[in-house]
């Protein structure tokens, strides 16, 4: 998997400069953060209607699509604010071999979720 999120990350950074007319990502960039947080926050709204439809076992296909869409549109919004994506899986894999609720009591007072 990191293999694929490497090479997203690396798509990703050349196409920061590209010209915004032939480049989605360089559009994003171009219309700034707040364009990007609309479309983390709309991908994460389309994910969990996928995941409500997805409950009986149909619409399984979508939701992963949703969820791609969402991966996608975080690591264009890591890389607008340029935090490298592996910083997020350094921080999983230092959450593991902890449960949730220690792990959720150990943050700063400022963290949420």
């Amino acid at each position: 998997m990191n293999d694929v999120l490497e090479q997203l990350a690396r798509t990703l950074e050349q196409r920061k400069g590209a010209d915004p007319a032939s480049s989605y990502v360089a559009s994003l960039h171009h219309k700034g953060l707040n364009k990007i947080l609309e479309k983390v926050g709309e991908e994460a709204t389309e994910v969990i209607l996928a995941a409500k439809d997805a409950r009986d076992g149909s619409g399984r296909e979508a939701l992963v699509g949703e969820v791609a869409d969402l991966w996608f549109h975080c690591m264009v919004m890591l890389s607008h604010l340029g935090v490298e994506h592996s910083a997020v899986i350094d921080c999983l894999e230092d959450r593991f071999g902890q449960s949730g609720i220690a792990e959720k009591a150990g943050r700063s007072s400022g963290a949420s979720s």
